[in-house]
């Protein structure tokens, strides 16, 4: 913009009055003119000035609000122009208190009204400093060369990534994001995948396995919408051995975004953990994925989120309506988040636990692929947990393979009490090396086979709560024998509960302790084994 536009743009008081006149009185064909630029001579242009310069004294340059109406058309909005944002300031000549009393009085009056100004249209960008805390996409300089492709695909992503509060009786209950997975636009309703821990209403224990999680589907569930609106969300489903529940969004005015899958994910992707806080602000963390064995009290399809030092956050400090909160707090704003690859494509869904797990998106196909055609999310119930051989350290690999000429497969690191694989001998520390033929390499395989499998039984119109048979091969590892059995397992849409065989020991007075326990069929004399602890395990794999 030249000088002379601005001078024109910024007016006197005179010529707005005038252009306002213009603008109102007729034209000679009885149509209103439209106004154009305001037309300012060169002469003016001190006089102008001057009168700029008079008003910022009196306090009154940026007060003056434009009643200017410019006509964009027949029928179409008139727009009133706002008055520009002038910064008032003292002239030297003024510039002395004692000598101008008036002139500091009208300064500090008007540099309030400035303050307000500039306050109200910072704050309708959140532009003030504080206000919004710096991304790892910005503030890390070593994600510099995927900067650009991790913008595009952060903010394509975010588009889905909405929050959902939920209360019982009016108390709240839980707080979690969520992802638009379907959209009608002709019922305007929506159907949004987030993970049970919305509803779950009591969790005694860390471990998973015991079963002992209990869930209100009666919760009363709000989805915070990214306009600032809410609405009420109807429970459809959840699914308790995968963590996740599914919800219905009745009447939603603006139309949502749902996400792009990518089924392919691999250990040491490049992605990014999106959530959003309790002011909608969305959340933005940087790391790797991690493939580990999960530990004793986990379930078996998760991955991990790998966060390097540099990584970590480090700008909660610049929150200030965060300042109430611990870090704790603040990583846990994306439980029900998305975890996306730099393309913003979904490679799984924050499910948080002990560690940084999420369900990868491999899973997660599959099971709103169930849940879309049969209603249920089934899985067949082993009666056992494992840990991947192929997830173990390579020295202990390799060892295996020197020792048993194996070096892939599950060990299994538990038997549920009274379950048809402790019956058949199964013990701890019995490798199974493929199920229904197909070898197996960790438990996110087993996973996608066992859905699979629960695919093909509810296809072919069998029903939920069967018992159908599995072939698994197994390795006995006390024998050194190989053998393949089938196996009797449950189809079922609840969480596994695996139970540890026990025993009781009782001792009174005056005699030495008996023991009361339920023989493992293990145990049977026939069978010439029992099972081996851990510690026995390892000294066999170390003679």
């Amino acid at each position: 913009m030249t000088k002379p536009d601005r001078v024109r743009d910024r007016g006197t008081e005179t010529e707005r009055e005038a252009k306002k006149k213009r603008n109102l009185s007729p034209s000679p064909s009885g149509e209103e003119l439209q106004s154009g630029p305001p037309v300012c001579e060169p002469d003016d242009r001190a006089a102008l000035q001057h009168a700029r310069t008079e008003m910022e004294m009196r306090g009154v340059g940026d007060d003056q609000e434009e009643s200017v109406t410019e006509t964009t058309g027949e029928g179409e909005l008139s727009f009133t122009p706002k008055s520009p944002i002038s910064r008032p300031y003292i002239p030297d000549e003024r510039n002395d208190p004692t000598a101008y009393p008036e002139t500091l009085a009208a300064f500090k009056q008007a540099k309030v009204k400035y303050q307000a100004k500039l306050d109200h249209r910072y704050n309708l960008f959140n532009f003030r400093k504080g206000n919004l805390a710096s991304s790892c996409v910005i503030q890390h300089p070593h994600l510099l060369p995927i900067r650009e492709s991790a913008k595009k695909g952060v903010l394509h992503a975010a588009k889905s990534i909405i929050r959902l509060s939920s209360s019982v009786d009016g108390k709240p209950l839980a707080n979690c994001c969520g992802l638009w997975i379907k959209w009608d636009e002709k019922s305007k309703t929506g159907i949004v995948l987030t993970t049970a821990h919305l509803i779950r209403s009591k969790h005694p224990t860390e471990n998973h396995w015991e079963g002992r999680d209990e869930y209100n589907i009666e919760a009363d569930v709000i989805v915070h919408l990214l306009d600032g609106k809410t609405a009420k969300c109807q429970y459809l489903y959840h699914q308790e051995h995968y963590d996740l529940a599914l919800f219905k969004v009745i009447r939603v005015d603006e139309p949502v975004q749902s996400p792009s899958f990518n089924v392919s994910v691999h250990c040491g992707q490049d992605v990014f953990r999106l959530g959003r806080d309790d002011c909608m602000n969305l959340r933005i963390t940087h790391g790797m994925v991690e493939h580990w064995n999960p530990s004793s009290k986990e379930r078996h399809h998760y991955m991990y989120f790998f966060q390097q030092k540099n990584d970590h956050i480090s700008h909660q400090r610049n929150d200030d309506y965060l300042s109430h909160k611990n870090k704790d707090d603040y990583l846990c704003v994306d439980d029900g988040g998305s975890v996306i690859g730099l393309d913003g494509k979904v490679v799984g869904l924050v499910n948080k636990h002990r560690k940084k797990s999420f369900v990868p998106s491999c899973i997660l196909v599959k099971c709103l692929d169930l849940w879309g055609k049969f209603g249920c999310i089934p899985r067949l119930h082993l009666g056992m947990r494992f840990t991947s051989i192929e997830l173990l350290d390579p020295i202990h690999v390799e060892q295996l393979w020197r020792m048993y000429k194996i070096e892939n497969g599950l060990i299994v690191q538990e038997v549920s009490k009274e379950s048809h694989a402790e019956k058949l001998g199964i013990c701890l520390g019995d490798v199974i090396e493929r199920f229904n033929g197909e070898c197996i390499s960790t438990t996110v395989e087993l996973e996608n086979m066992l859905l699979g499998r629960c695919w093909d039984h509810l296809d072919q119109g069998n029903p939920l709560n069967v018992d159908i048979d599995v072939s698994v091969q197994v390795f006995h590892i006390e024998e050194r024998l190989r053998r393949t059995i089938n196996l009797t397992v449950n189809v079922s849409d609840s969480g596994e509960i695996v139970i540890s065989r026990t025993y009781a020991i009782i001792a009174t007075e005056g005699t030495s302790a008996s023991v009361h326990s339920c023989q493992n069929v293990a145990d049977d004399p026939c069978l010439r084994r029992r099972p081996l602890t851990w510690e026995e395990l390892g000294e066999l794999y170390t003679k």
